[in-house]
């Protein structure tokens, strides 16, 4: 099918570029941008109207934890820093059944959507005893939803007893892990350009597996040609157990397990020396920066101008919506803004700054070259926002609108050249039957 997204109020193209005349798609590919007041060079079968509409490419979320939207503000885990946030929730999410982990799966996925997200990468690390196979089930999910994900086949491997944080409920022994990585990226990776589903390989931190673990999984992912994706230097308390358990600082671990590599992305990113972040710009190791979830556990501020200038892919992630407590990525976008102003000032840090995060630094962390950016070629993934609520009358430039006035849900939402949005509502779900099995799983879990 060919869809003419003819002249868009505002669209998110590179600064050379007029496309005024808006854009053309063919099936899942952007074959044509026009300038303003052109139209087609071949005939089109559909016209969408765009001229009410910003139009960004989908954003791109670079980390997240499905399961965790069954624990939204747990009241064991309020006011908390992170260790004794993770403590008091590991025992609730030892308790995730099949069924709970497609729930959440879904209505995560469903959630990122409405927001503008096309593509999300999800960090899945428990595997309980009654789900052994959750990355299968979140593969079924995922597909009912309809958007395009990395999943990552998280691990813990070290328990309290072994001088880890998790208790021994949520680990599973390194042989499993290792052969269940190696299973979910033969049946499920795809590589190919334009792929709606690929696997990645994700211990998930240095305070919950091996070394030797580590290593393994990086010599599996390289076998495999896929990514690496584990959370580092989010906290002070990281910081030292690292000192404590391996005599080093985060990143000369990471160095020394063989992950200061350019196929690896990192969640959080945040207490790095400017020594540190000089050698992983050299590596092009990828930065996903979590502002709500940062906030939230009061770790601290990514240096995110500081990274990308030193040359390491910087993208965002809502992370887990038990640190931030919703799965919005537009809202995300609107928090990387004012929390980098923060730090580098207003003049130095633009809502296009936050947006190419979002889209093109995004899909970087992923090592995808076909999303993330409104180009000949590129995937058609389009999220395309009004500006007809209160809150943006009076807005003057609409770009900078969607972020300073506060845009939070998207009109229409396209993935691979399908309408999976329209007009506020997801295609072909029933919301109001999706939140209701998932509440209900929620009040399953013991809080």
């Amino acid at each position: 099918m060919t869809i003419w997204l003819k002249n868009p109020l505002a669209i998110l193209v590179s600064e050379s570029v007029d496309a005024g005349g808006g854009i053309v798609v063919e099936g899942d590919t952007i074959i044509e941008i026009l300038p303003s007041g052109s139209r087609p060079s071949m005939e089109v079968k559909h016209i969408f109207d765009a001229s009410a509409h910003v139009v960004l490419p989908g954003l791109v979320n670079t980390h997240h934890h499905f399961y965790q939207t069954l624990t939204r503000a747990c009241p064991a885990a309020l006011n908390k820093e992170l260790f004794p946030w993770l403590k008091s929730l590991y025992p609730i999410w030892a308790g995730l059944s099949e069924e709970m982990i497609h729930v959440s799966t879904r209505l995560a996925a469903a959630e990122l959507l409405l927001s503008g997200c096309t593509t999300t990468a999800d960090h899945h690390y428990i595997f309980p005893i009654a789900a052994p196979e959750a990355l299968d089930i979140q593969v079924d999910a995922i597909r009912q939803i309809g958007i395009r994900a990395v999943l990552t086949r998280g691990s813990m491997s070290l328990g309290e007893d072994q001088g880890g944080l998790p208790p021994r409920t949520t680990i599973q022994d390194e042989d499993t892990i290792l052969a269940d990585c190696e299973r979910v990226i033969g049946r499920y990776h795809d590589p190919a350009p334009g792929s709606l589903l690929q696997i990645a390989l994700a211990p998930c931190s240095p305070f919950s597996v091996s070394e030797e673990l580590m290593r393994n999984t990086a010599d599996l992912a390289r076998t495999n040609k896929v990514r690496l994706h584990t959370h580092l230097a989010e906290t002070i308390d990281e910081n030292i157990f690292c000192r404590e358990q391996f005599g080093l600082r985060p990143v000369d671990y990471l160095e020394r397990v063989g992950w200061m590599n350019n196929d690896v992305w990192l969640a959080h990113g945040i207490h790095f020396t400017d020594e540190e972040i000089m050698r992983l710009g050299q590596a092009g190791v990828g930065i996903c920066h979590c502002p709500s979830s940062n906030m939230i556990l009061g770790s601290g501020q990514c240096r995110t101008r500081d990274l990308e200038q030193a040359g390491c892919p910087v993208g965002l992630g809502v992370d887990g919506s038990a640190s931030n407590d919703c799965s919005n990525m537009m809202q995300e976008v609107r928090q990387a803004l004012l929390l980098q102003r923060l730090r580098y000032g207003s003049a130095a840090v633009t809502h296009q700054d936050a947006l190419r995060w979002a889209t093109m630094g995004s899909a970087g962390c992923l090592g995808r070259e076909d999303i993330g950016e409104i180009a000949v070629g590129k995937q058609s993934d389009l999220a395309l926002f009004t500006l007809n609520g209160p809150r943006f009358s009076g807005a003057g430039d609409p770009l900078a609108a969607l972020l300073l006035c506060g845009a939070h849900r998207a009109d229409y939402v396209m993935v691979a050249g399908k309408w999976k949005v329209e007009k506020g509502e997801l295609a072909g779900v029933d919301l109001a039957q999706l939140i209701a099995e998932h509440t209900e799983n929620a009040q399953l879990l013991d809080h």
